[in-house]
């Protein structure tokens, strides 16, 4: 017969946990439900003899002495060894009747809900609430989460004696292996519900529609996601709520729009206007604006409104309104004002139209101000 100490490859003084150590990385590679040929059997065979023979102190010392341990110790089968390999395999087997653990816990935590959230422009200016009806699993009035019609309370399985697993034997070249599975009759939570509550059927929640009103900061973006904790589904048996998410969508507005926390917008100029100047009422979103046009404004120019742009999400200052000028030149003319234009033309005896000096940037910087 092999050295047992060989066939587990450690040395003759290997300590206990040396040697269950070696015993498992041999087990995880030869295991019939690892490795299905008939040579890795005989071989982990030999391997769980080595191990139920060295793992245990009365029988090494009678080994190391030269005695005759016998196969799996001389009588009946000896399931040391198997209780490693089990562990290793199945994760471990617990006390009670049915073993395998903990049973199931029957609360649950309910699932997060994601909800898209359509706002204006004007709303994330100071920031909005969201104020709707929701269809959601809230907790059930009648049982109060326990999932049982009142009056009642679960009973312990008889099956697993409350431990939620049960074990099953399992014919093998080692003999009789037992396996951990949850137990049938209760699905593993140890405990059977007799009379399940009428209004949630067992569930210990409910559907219904209940209003949600969740403040929405100033300064969201299309795209950001919105988290209020604990807001979303109750879970099964009365477990906690889930999450709930809110998925931000800005709409596109027909005049402003947005960069950074800064709301851009284009003012059309008459001619006569950006030549003498003018002042301007335009229509913010938060309310009316005054706007200087200086005379000699050309189109492209700037006029900015210092802190009537959109609240910062974090900084919680406000940015800018940006007026990006258009002149606009009138294309119908009547004879008396075409005469007035030519005098005009004489007068200031302006040169004609010619190339500009090369800006960089300052085409798609006209195109970009004009879009808004």
């Amino acid at each position: 017969m092999a050295d047992h100490y060989e066939v587990l490859g450690v040395p003759r003084e290997a300590s206990t946990e040396e040697i269950k150590k070696a015993y498992r990385k041999l087990a995880r590679k030869l295991h019939p439900d690892v490795n299905p040929s008939p040579e890795a059997a005989e071989e982990f065979k030999l391997v769980t003899h080595a191990y139920d023979v060295l793992s245990d102190d009365e029988q090494r010392q009678r080994y190391d002495m030269g005695g005759d341990e016998g196969m799996f110790g001389g009588g009946g089968a000896n399931f040391g060894g198997f209780g490693d390999i089990f562990e290793t395999f199945f994760g471990g087997a617990g006390g009670g009747r049915g073993g395998g653990g903990r049973p199931r816990d029957r609360r649950e935590k309910g699932e997060d809900a994601v909800i898209k959230v359509r706002l204006d422009l004007a709303d994330v200016i100071f920031g909005t609430e969201y104020n709707e009806e929701i269809d959601t699993a809230v907790l059930c009035g009648t049982c109060s989460g326990s999932c049982c019609q009142p009056g009642t309370q679960p009973e312990r399985c008889d099956v697993c004696g409350g431990s939620g697993h049960v074990r099953t034997q399992v014919r093998s070249l080692l003999g009789n292996l037992v396996t951990t599975q949850p137990c049938g009759s209760c699905q593993g939570y140890g405990e059977r519900i007799l009379s399940p509550c009428i209004t949630c059927a067992g569930q210990g929640r409910v559907r219904e529609t209940r209003p949600l009103r969740v403040p929405i900061p100033a300064g969201v973006s299309t795209g950001e996601v919105y988290r209020v904790p604990e807001a979303g589904e109750v879970g099964r048996g009365g477990g906690p709520r889930g999450d709930l998410h809110l998925r931000i969508e800005v709409e596109t507005h027909p005049v402003f729009s947005r960069e950074g926390d800064d709301l851009m917008a284009t003012l059309d100029v008459s001619m006569t206007d950006a030549i003498l100047g003018a002042n301007a009422t335009i229509d913010a979103l938060d309310g009316a604006a005054e706007i200087e046009i200086k005379p000699g404004v050309q189109s492209g120019d700037e006029i900015s409104l210092d802190g009537r742009g959109v609240t910062g999400l974090r900084s919680k200052r406000r940015g800018d309104l940006r007026v990006a000028v258009r002149v606009v030149t009138p294309t119908k003319i009547d004879a008396k004002q075409r005469a007035l234009v030519e005098e005009f033309a004489q007068r200031a005896k302006a040169d004609g139209p010619k190339l500009a000096e090369f800006r960089p940037g300052l085409f798609s910087k006209l195109r970009d101000k004009f879009r808004h």
